[in-house]
């Protein structure tokens, strides 16, 4: 099976030489290389996520830019860009750590020594305390939840910068802190007979480090995809509700699986006074859930999980927590990518799976597990709009340039939000299944 990143130039030229394609993607400019959507910024001034799922989300304005990647990288073929990552790692050998997500194209993937999600990439990287640099192809929060996690003399690189994340940039922590002013009126700070806070605040990992540390600092936690019934169970142990951020999907469908009420789970809309909310639908909250989402997961629907029912009878419907209540409900189960992957390995017959995630995850499974039928819900190529800004021309020159003494594109995290962040992290593993 050919790479995302392939099928993607061959729908393209199809579609120029033919007027047509066999297979369709989102947007003919994923075909460009990232750095003309790096100029096309620079010359705009405004900041933008680049072609994908999250093409039609706004990017604050302080989200970061990626300066101009020199143009021997730009220049070089797939074969020249092979032999000069293989070069630079062989060369540096164990004082640098390649951490891949399952997201990243498999152009990068290759050279990747770890391979996983957000939190499974942190805690590879600490199992390599002798690695002076991190480099950790994914997004801007995973490389933040690095260097919090990795030694102060480990440098955590992003290759290029412009890899964020819109969902994590839907909540941020000057719209948080007004938010917890709000339920503070409201709630008060003191708390009830049994010793519970009136409200716990919940982040979920793909969030800046800014919001673990309020979390960290405010009695809170963190959660992943894969512990998130187990933290939401942590934190009404310690609070009367909880305001979860920045996925309300992912909240929600964790919550509702609880058994909390719909009702009980209103949206917190940040532009609005009160989130959109009256004083009493918050009063008899158990959830509020932050107005946040993930573009990949939002593209997933019924009506996608119907057709492919009826055109493979007896498939396997997998799908992110990250979706839409009403996907998951539709699904025959829904988890985390390592549930996923997991899943999929533990299928001992040959069997059709439709898988509602990332394109590229869904590909690369599609090729691992060939005794098995695994296709994306969706039929549009569309992938995640900021992983897509990690090409092999940027881990390429990030590479070069610690081969040649010089650090490039670090990610740090100051000392008084790392410290407040850890905690909130701690707490998520303390918190165990």
């Amino acid at each position: 099976m050919s790479s995302v990143n392939t099928a993607i130039q061959l729908i393209t030229r199809e579609q120029a030489e033919n007027g047509a394609a066999r297979g369709s993607t989102c947007s003919p400019a994923l075909a460009k290389g990232p750095w003309d959507y790096d100029l096309a910024e620079a010359l705009a001034g405004v900041p933008a996520y680049g072609p994908g799922a999250s093409s039609a989300d706004v990017a604050p304005a302080a989200t970061p830019r990626q300066g101009q990647l020199p143009e021997e990288y730009k220049r070089a073929t797939d074969a020249e860009l092979a032999r000069r990552i293989t070069a630079a790692k062989a060369t540096l050998g164990d004082r640098a750590v390649i951490l891949g997500h399952f997201y990243q194209r498999d152009e990068v993937i290759q050279y990747a020594d770890f391979v996983g999600d957000s939190f499974q990439l942190a805690n590879a990287a600490l199992t390599k305390p002798e690695a002076e640099a991190i480099i950790f192809c994914g997004v801007h929060f995973m490389a933040e939840t690095a260097d919090i996690l990795s030694t102060p003399e480990q440098a955590v690189i992003l290759p290029n910068l412009a890899a964020g994340c819109s969902m994590a940039d839907m909540a941020d922590a000057d719209s948080v802190a007004e938010c917890w002013e709000q339920l503070e009126e409201i709630f008060g700070t003191g708390p009830d007979a049994e010793g519970r806070r009136p409200v716990i605040p919940v982040t979920y990992m793909n969030s800046s480090a800014a919001l673990k540390a309020f979390c960290g600092e405010n009695g809170g936690i963190v959660c992943t995809s894969s512990n998130a019934k187990t933290v939401l169970e942590w934190a009404f142990e310690r609070g009367q509700r909880v305001l979860f951020f920045p996925d309300q999907h992912l909240g929600r469908n964790t919550a509702k699986a609880l058994g909390v009420p719909l009702e009980q789970m209103p949206m917190w809309n940040p532009r609005k006074d009160l989130g959109g909310n009256s004083a009493q639908q918050l009063l008899d909250s158990r959830v509020i859930l932050w107005h946040g989402f993930c573009s990949v997961h939002k593209r997933f629907s019924v009506a996608q999980i119907e057709q492919a029912r009826a055109e493979h009878p007896g498939v396997q419907v997998i799908v992110h927590p990250e979706c839409p209540m009403e996907v998951v409900d539709a699904a025959d189960s829904a988890g985390s990518t390592d549930f996923i992957k997991k899943a999929i390995a533990a299928a001992t017959e040959p069997t059709t799976f439709a898988i509602g995630t990332e394109i590229n995850m869904v590909n690369r499974l599609a090729a691992e597990y060939p005794q098995h039928t695994i296709f994306c819900l969706d039929p549009v190529i569309c992938p995640c709009s900021t992983m897509y800004r990690i090409h092999p021309g940027y881990l390429a020159w990030v590479l070069e340039e610690l081969v040649a003494g010089r650090v490039v594109n670090r990610i740090t995290v100051g000392d008084a939000v790392q410290a407040n962040a850890r905690t909130a992290l701690e707490r998520m593993l303390a918190a165990r299944p």
